[in-house]
């Protein structure tokens, strides 16, 4: 029998779901960014969002957070007869703030937290309004915080001079790439086709070619072609992904004798060629995804790139070819300038496949975690492997011991809490109360655009 009445929690008042762009009270001195800083924050974001599979992948993408410092070919330096040569160009239309809407300021880890976890104030605080003035690009760019890179984007471009284009069109791949990762895909269309509405209008039609060829940044292009894969078209969107290669291929041979021109020509050839193989493994199409990487896997003059035969071999791998994985797994063993951790993942992932479960978490425990116990990929096999021989328990412990060592990597890798929370569904009848603890601490260190799916906590 109750001798008082029970603890009721009530919720607060909803706020409006929209965030206001338009504000009168920001900081203008700390708003004010050069086009030098505007050219150095662009080439830290992720050029190109790739599609997630419909379920996380137990052997999902790397884990750790990407490497801004990657070795890219840098863009050719325009000559003085390319300045000479430009056309007259003024387009204040993408300055114009009705370009842009609103942006939500909730998202489904509110959603997840004011369900579950009671009292209020246990919830981690979040940030939702999309501030931005009084945090450094780096900042934002490290905690995910995407809605307010989205912001400082926009407040950016409806500030600029009309005929800095260079800096307009790259700030407005920022606005796009942010919103790709907020997951808002309709709203990034909606903008997306406002933008390409504007620059198809151009005329005359060879001042148009000229922005497509000289100053259009070929990541908007990358993320125009991606429209028709969130709207569910994926034979259009290949069309429009082969289409680009094909831009990439011309492009590369049209600029014979301009090394640093081909170079990066090339090296975004590439990258279509990496997107299009993961949207053919998508649809399941894994002998067209082998097929169309094999000729990569020999980059100029006979040299191997072992990066790119270890993903071949992955997809030979998935698509159940295990003797071609083999052979592919062999030349990058033989390879001397393979660093020894990619050797023994791969050993590892060869060792899965043919079912021998210990072997691969020996591989991963010996060849790669000892050695770099950061490698959260490799957690994530580990636990994988340790799943798949009945150790519930020992997986359970390499990775909450991975999550407390670096909460901010792990918990923004969807395969790994998917496989975490899987575990303690497998393990324990107090599954709900460790997926609890688990949400609380995504909350803390994820910042925006987690697929919350990956906890299995429905939230109706």
């Amino acid at each position: 029998m109750f001798t008082s009445s029970p603890t009721v929690y009530i919720e607060p008042e909803v706020p409006d779901p929209f965030l206001i762009d338009d504000s009168d009270d920001s900081d203008e001195e700390s708003a004010e960014v050069t086009p030098t800083e505007s050219q150095h924050v662009l080439a830290q974001v992720p050029l190109v969002p790739v599609a997630a599979p419909s379920s996380p992948n137990p052997f999902g993408s790397p884990l750790q957070s990407q490497n801004r410092n990657k070795d890219v070919p840098p863009p050719p330096l325009q000559s003085d007869s390319d300045e000479e040569d430009a056309p007259e160009l003024y387009v204040p239309g993408l300055c114009i703030p009705t370009m842009f809407l609103p942006i939500p300021n909730t998202d489904p880890l509110t959603t997840l937290l004011n369900k579950y976890i009671h009292p209020p104030d246990k919830r981690p605080v979040r940030d939702l309004t999309g501030e931005w003035q009084r945090t450094d690009f780096h900042t934002l760019v490290m905690s995910n915080r995407w809605r307010a890179l989205a912001r400082m984007a926009r407040d950016r471009i409806v500030t600029s001079d009309p005929e800095d284009l260079t800096l307009i069109l790259g700030l407005w791949y920022l606005r796009l790439s942010s919103l790709a990762r907020l997951r808002l895909f309709n709203q990034t269309t909606a903008e997306c086709t406002n933008l390409f509405s504007l620059i198809n209008a151009i005329e005359p039609p060879a001042t148009r070619a000229w922005l497509y060829e000289r100053v259009l940044p070929f990541e908007l292009e990358v993320m125009h072609a991606r429209l028709k894969y969130w709207t569910g078209d994926h034979m259009a969107y290949l069309d429009a992904l082969y289409a680009l290669l094909h831009k990439c291929k011309t492009r590369s041979r049209r600029a014979k004798g301009e090394p640093t021109a081909v170079a990066m020509w090339k090296e975004r050839g590439a990258r279509i060629c990496l997107i299009l193989a993961s949207q053919l493994m998508e649809m399941k199409d894994y002998a067209a995804a082998a097929k169309l990487l094999e000729p990569l896997c020999e980059q100029g003059d006979g040299v191997t790139s072992p990066a790119m035969r270890s993903a071949l071999a992955r997809i030979y791998l998935q698509s159940g070819n295990l003797a071609r994985a083999a052979h592919h797994i062999a030349a990058v063993a033989a390879d001397a300038s393979t660093p020894p951790p990619m050797k023994e993942m791969n050993a590892a992932l060869l060792a899965a496949a043919e079912g021998d479960w210990e072997q691969a978490s020996e591989l991963l425990r010996a060849g790669v975690l000892e050695e770099n116990p950061d490698n959260y990929t490799a957690v994530n096999n580990m636990c994988v492997a340790l799943l798949s021989q009945g150790k519930l328990k020992e997986g359970i412990e390499v990775m909450e011991k991975a999550l407390k060592a670096s909460p901010q990597s792990v918990v923004i890798a969807e395969p790994f809490l998917f496989n975490l929370s899987t575990l303690y569904e497998l393990r324990s009848a107090t599954a709900i109360e460790n997926k609890r603890n688990l949400l609380v601490e995504v909350a803390k260190w994820s910042g925006d655009g987690l697929k919350t799916t990956c906890l299995k906590m429905p939230t109706t």
